[in-house]
């Protein structure tokens, strides 16, 4: 169970660095997100994801084989973290759509590199001569 747990998130891994490579931002995007996926699957799998029994020792009892509690508690919080970023990440690709009617990388730093105004209608324009 565990080989396949972690052939998974080895595949998984190369799927998201593959879409990071995209040019379309929505590809990228969707690359974190099963990149992070495949993160939490490899942290989960190194926490002994095949044992049979829960992590409660009792004042008698200490249970042999058991599943540390650690890595479940990590990639429960690592999941919810991610959740986020990615509805963030989406929001700011919608901005960017939004201001530059694409979401092509070349398209959007093409606009990035040209030159900036000289603070024309932008309230600095009494900052060359030193003034407030």
């Amino acid at each position: 169970m565990e080989m396949v747990a972690a052939l998974t998130a080895g595949g998984l891994a190369g799927i998201g660095l593959w879409m990071l490579l995209d040019r379309r931002l929505i590809r990228v995007v969707l690359g974190v997100a099963i990149l992070g996926n495949a993160i939490n699957l490899a942290v989960l799998t190194a926490g002994r994801l095949g044992a049979e029994n829960a992590a409660f020792v009792t004042g008698t009892h200490v249970p042999e084989d058991f599943s540390n509690p650690l890595p479940q508690a990590l990639v429960l919080t690592a999941i919810v973290i991610g959740f986020g970023l990615f509805v963030y990440a989406l929001a700011v690709l919608k901005g960017v759509r939004d201001t530059h009617g694409s979401t092509f990388t070349d398209e959007v730093s093409a606009v990035a590199e040209e030159e900036a105004p000289d603070g024309y209608g932008t309230g600095l324009e009494g900052a060359e001569e030193g003034t407030p």
